[in-house]
């Protein structure tokens, strides 16, 4: 099959530190490569890819010094792509809703993966405008707010099987994973590590938008005993970050629409400590790869258990679960549901 995988471009394919719907892509995109699929990327130049690479933008554009306007360079993306539309059996895109207006008249075959919150206000209009826009869930939690839009399957993410080792053994601390920002809950993992009497390691990046956040609220509290913050770190650390930790805390408070870091850990042997929002009591089985918590206690007594999981039967769950060449043969199938170039998808297939 002739796809077409069109990226975000504010981080390379992968990305260079954090970027979680960018790291996804690669993952697609080598795993159907790898799989026998005739795959081009649409990413910004400094991707990496065993696929045919098309730059849409010279670089990454959060990297790029100074002031730009991000739009611009997604509006000429969908140009790009609309242009080379008959060379594909599928365009399978990954910039939220930037192209709907353009795809609704092209009669091009596409599919749409949906990597954001959907409970925000302007989104149901939106899709009303736009009712057989075919769309993926990458959660079932994640597509509740739209009953209404035209989801035809939901498909979870998937990591390579060898990108990060299982450990064993952990080195005795709890870690936390991703970004800087109230809905992540940095200060609730503070606290419950505080209150459990566990080393905590924060390895987390800051944005602009999250300074004060950080500074007013995160900041004082890196004096508690035992907290270290680390900054962010790359891929090649994750391994040994995660795999090192006794359990990931995600004291998260918003509707995770699937939540990367969480089969992360897993595919660590590493147990997730997860407070029961959005797609998290979908994606960790409760008392198998982690604890599905309510609140901070329940957070503090989950510490506690953290031995009586199996680190060996993480790992499987992540193996049987969450790999990329199952995340790209869901999707494969998918296409195989509709046929292999329709100029839209009928309303209402649904693939679980």
């Amino acid at each position: 099959m002739r796809v077409a995988q069109v990226a975000p471009l504010a981080e390379a394919v992968p990305p260079l530190l954090y970027g979680g719907t960018e790291r996804v892509v690669a993952y697609l995109t080598e795993a159907l490569v790898a799989i026998g699929h005739d795959v081009t990327l649409f990413a910004s130049g400094d991707s990496e890819t065993e696929a045919k690479l098309v730059p849409a933008a010279p670089h990454a554009l959060r990297l790029e010094p100074g002031d730009h306007d991000t739009l611009a360079p997604h509006v000429r993306l969908v140009q790009l792509v609309l242009r080379k539309s008959a060379e594909f059996d599928i365009i399978h895109l990954h910039i939220d809703h930037l192209h709907l207006l353009a795809f609704a008249s092209a009669g091009a075959p596409y599919l749409t993966t949906m990597h954001g919150r959907l409970d925000l206000p302007e989104l149901p209009a939106l899709f009303r405008t736009f009712p057989d826009a075919p769309l993926v869930s990458i959660s079932d939690a994640q597509r509740r707010p739209l009953p209404e839009a035209n989801f035809i399957g939901t498909v979870h993410h998937g990591l390579p099987a060898d990108l990060l080792r299982p450990s064993l053994r952990h080195l005795g601390y709890l870690a936390f994973l991703g970004r800087v920002c109230p809905e992540k809950g940095v200060d609730r993992a503070i606290r419950i590590a505080v209150a459990a009497k566990m080393p905590l390691r924060i390895a987390a990046k800051v944005d602009k938008a999250d300074e004060a956040y950080f500074t007013e609220v995160v900041q004082p509290m890196l004096s508690s005993p035992g907290i270290e913050f680390i900054g962010e770190i790359c891929q090649a650390e994750m391994d040994g970050f995660l795999g090192g930790a006794a359990a990931l805390l995600c004291p998260i408070d918003w509707p995770e629409p699937f939540g990367l870091v969480l089969i992360e850990a897993m595919a660590c042997g590493t147990p997730v400590i997860a407070f029961d929002r959005g797609s998290v009591p979908e994606v960790v089985e409760d008392g198998v790869a982690g604890f599905v918590v309510h609140d901070e206690a329940e957070a503090i007594a989950a510490v506690d258990r953290i031995p009586l999981l199996d680190r060996r039967r993480v790992r499987d769950t992540f193996e049987r679960r969450f790999t990329s060449v199952r995340m790209a043969a869901d999707y494969v199938s998918m296409s195989d549901l509709f046929g292999r170039v329709p100029a839209y998808l009928p309303r209402r297939l649904t693939r679980h």
